[in-house]
């Protein structure tokens, strides 16, 4: 059947201030929802009809930062990653295999209520086939807006990987267009180095591409069409960003008042990624299985992450929420623990977490009036719990069904890391645990 009735459940829209209203019906055809409405007005002759059982359907989660190819495992020991991109590419029996895990690492997304991703830096260009693999119906996926490779500079973050290495301005505006010929849906620059690439403690995210360059390879890519989201980790990073052509600053770092105000008058959002700093700044280094220097200097991105987010809530600055999968710890199926960190860290009600890693993320995206909320006209992508979400966030681990564009997952079930699982759990439990104060009274403000 190609029309669908979703009913006896609570409803939660996606809107900022959200509350769950009982007794709703969702009405689907194909792709999209055609009706949203107190059940009794529903007529659902000729549907097929799914009984929630009094569970809460919300928008499907939508993460703006995604390395699809790493699946977040923690390596005993460091990784080459540009010799492990280079093998991975380096005859078709490899390749066939990398196209396996790029539709793995989907499908897993999708399957922990992930129904619209971002990919922000992958190898080659297989972003923009797994885009097309999904859009066209050949595997189950979430909606992907795919950047293929990053532009990075010798030395610079991910260079030789994930990212081209620019030497020069003509070279950085050149990869521009040659990344272009896929047709991507964005560009990423790394503009800083990482907490691993530091070379001194106290110092991670070391500007590394020049101003010139950052603003040649935006001006090319707007002239293209394209948005351009750069890796900054460091107060002079984001600003060389902003004042220079980047629309979404991802991870961020401490603003100053002029960030700020160039936040505003570019129009730029900031994606905070709280996941891939955490274990570095929080965890013990003999679970982390990293140095004094970059557990230092992950504690610096990880304040610096959360400070930024706070700052631009503060001014009215559009922040969004991805993940950083694969980086150690960050999995492809735990977006809610994004959004947990993001209503604990940054101090937001649950209502608001929930409101931005949906309909505020998909605004990010130029796609706020086709996704990331429950309203008639915008595709059907959805996801229920079987508890309320606004009062217990990490019910969002544990889904009862998933619809991603009117197609129907039931009881989605994924293969999970039993070691990261335990220490990310540790740490909700003796850190994020909802407390009794934490109740809906004290989460009616942002």
């Amino acid at each position: 059947m190609r029309k669908k009735a979703f009913i006896n459940m609570q409803l939660l829209d996606g809107s900022e201030n959200m509350a769950s209203r009982p007794g709703y019906a969702v009405l689907t055809e194909e792709d999209k929802i055609v009706a949203v409405a107190p059940e009794r007005e529903v007529d659902v002759k000729d549907c097929e009809v799914f009984d929630l059982k009094g569970g809460y359907l919300m928008p499907g989660l939508i993460n703006l930062h995604v390395h699809i190819p790493s699946d977040g495992k923690p390596q005993k020991k460091a990784v080459d990653a540009r010799k492990m991109v280079k093998f991975a590419t380096s005859n078709m029996l490899t390749c066939k295999y990398l196209e396996h895990i790029y539709k793995k690492n989907v499908y897993t997304e999708l399957l922990s209520g992930v129904t619209t991703l971002r990919c922000v830096g992958g190898i080659e260009n297989y972003d923009t086939w797994i885009r097309e693999t999904v859009r066209y119906g050949k595997i189950p996926g979430p909606r992907i807006l795919a950047a293929n490779m990053a532009i990075s500079v010798p030395g610079g973050h991910m260079a030789g990987s994930l990212a081209y290495e620019a030497s020069t301005i003509e070279e950085a505006v050149r990869y521009v267009h040659n990344i272009s010929r896929d047709k991507p849906d964005l560009i990423k620059l790394m503009i800083t180095g990482g907490v691993l690439d530091a070379a001194v403690k106290g110092e991670p995210g070391v500007l590394k591409m020049p101003p010139a360059m950052v603003k040649a390879a935006c001006e090319e890519a707007h002239k293209l069409g394209y948005h351009v989201a750069a890796h900054a980790e460091s107060t002079e990073g984001v600003q060389v960003a902003l004042e220079n052509g980047v629309d979404t600053i991802e991870h961020g770092a401490s603003p100053t008042a002029e960030i700020i105000r160039l936040f505003k008058e570019r129009g730029a959002a900031h994606v905070a990624t709280i996941s891939p700093a955490l274990p570095y700044a929080l965890f013990d280094p003999s679970v982390s299985r990293v140095d004094e220097m970059s557990r230092s200097n992950g504690k610096i991105v990880f304040d610096g992450i959360i400070e930024c987010a706070k700052q631009c809530l503060a001014n009215g600055i559009p922040v969004g929420l991805g993940t950083d999968t694969g980086c150690p710890f960050v999995t492809h199926y735990d977006m809610w623990r994004e959004v947990q960190y993001f209503h604990k860290c940054c101090g937001v009600s649950k209502a608001y977490a929930l409101y931005t890693a949906t309909k505020r993320n998909a605004e990010i995206l130029g796609l706020g009036n086709v996704t990331g909320s429950i309203e008639t006209g915008k595709s059907a992508d959805f996801i229920v719990t079987e508890e309320n979400p606004l009062v217990d966030l990490t019910v969002l681990r544990n889904l009862s069904m998933v619809v991603a564009r009117g197609s129907v997952i039931s009881n989605p079930k994924i293969k999970k890391m039993p070691e990261v699982e335990a220490e990310l759990d540790k740490y909700v439990r003796s850190h994020l645990r909802d407390d009794a104060e934490d109740d809906e009274s004290t989460d009616s403000a942002v």
